[in-house]
């Protein structure tokens, strides 16, 4: 059967002040209307039922997010400590094995704007069909709209039956790069996976060693100790990018990660002087910026090209082009401003 994974950990750092340990930026109506979470799950329920949905996530937002998201609380896995998406799927797929020994596993994210959520199903079932019929690994590629440097990339190779083996990987490009790569026919790496959990788990063993000592764990029941002795790695880095089995299916599906303040402007309305105000916010004589209030007015006068932000006690005037180095930024200033306690 088929099953799906939703990732929903990390703090969103990126969406400081708004986001916080609490309320990450999964859990904020970022896109408008719901929380990108909610989003996610929806998106789902066109393909698969609840009981076979599961989300990963942290200590703190599993309450939260089993309330907002009405999943089955036996479906909700929390994660003793972070060490990335690779322990994270690993765990995830054994679940799913564990309750389906035929199970094939669809992994996306909590915290992504897909406008069109039939063509995303569409794309999704390709690649679960592709995963089912061959010991593949499947990723899903999004045709690029944009030269972005904030993705990584794909580039496709051999074509096989429903997509195409992955040539090479390549990560996070100079705009000159990206340029380069998407005249070669590279995708976007969406970070939409599927495969067999059993196929997963055999790959895992041959290719990621910062993960494989620690599967006896699983076997065990034993989920602390496997998280304790996995390395942090990201699925990609730990086993797409080392295995031979990868396959990537296009995606034609409109798709952003809405990875900083940034990404408001592509996926909001825009006022006629191309801003993007959300709450209490009043520009006069101001273009190309993006304000957000949570409580208190903001007036942004005679300014281009700026984000200011008011949330949780704090504000954020920054200059739009520092939105990729705002977790950077944070690192500069002192806990006693960058750290946000909400009740």
């Amino acid at each position: 059967m088929q099953w799906a994974v939703i990732l929903a950990g990390g703090s969103g750092t990126r969406f400081w002040p708004l986001s916080t340990p609490t309320r990450p930026k999964h859990l904020l109506p970022l896109a408008g209307g719901g929380a990108t979470a909610e989003a996610a799950f929806e998106r789902l329920a066109g393909l698969l039922p609840p009981e076979r949905i599961l989300l990963v996530t942290g200590a703190g937002l599993a309450g939260p997010l089993r309330a907002k998201l009405g999943v089955p609380a036996e479906n909700v896995l929390v994660e003793p400590e972070a060490k990335s998406t690779g322990p994270a799927l690993v765990w995830g797929s054994w679940v799913a094995r564990s309750r389906d020994p035929e199970a094939v596993v669809l992994s996306t994210h909590a915290d992504w704007h897909v406008p069109d959520p039939a063509a995303f199903v569409r794309t999704a079932e390709v690649a679960l069909a592709v995963a089912d019929t061959a010991p593949w690994l499947v990723t899903v590629g999004v045709v690029p709209t944009r030269p972005e440097t904030g993705y990584g990339y794909i580039i496709p190779g051999q074509p096989v039956e429903g997509g195409f083996l992955v040539a090479e990987f390549k990560e996070k490009p100079t705009i000159e790069g990206a340029g380069a790569l998407i005249a070669r026919g590279a995708l976007w790496n969406s970070g939409l996976f599927a495969w067999r959990a059993d196929t997963l788990l055999t790959e895992i063993g041959r290719h990621a060693p910062e993960m494989a000592g620690a599967l006896p764990a699983l076997a065990r029941a034993d989920v602390a100790s496997f998280f304790r002795h996995c390395r942090a790695v990201s699925i990609d880095v730990g086993v797409l990018e080392r295995s031979p089995a990868v396959v990537v299916v296009p995606g034609q599906f409109e798709w952003d990660d809405i990875g900083t303040w940034e990404a408001l402007a592509r996926i909001r309305p825009l006022d006629p002087n191309r801003n993007v105000l959300a709450g209490n916010v009043t520009a006069v004589d101001t273009r190309d910026s993006i304000g957000w209030s949570e409580t208190m007015p903001i007036v942004m006068a005679g300014v281009e090209n700026v984000v200011v932000v008011e949330a949780n006690g704090r504000i954020l005037v920054m200059d739009r082009r520092h939105a990729a180095g705002l977790k950077q930024i944070l690192e500069q200033l002192p806990p006693s401003v960058r750290e946000i306690a909400v009740s």
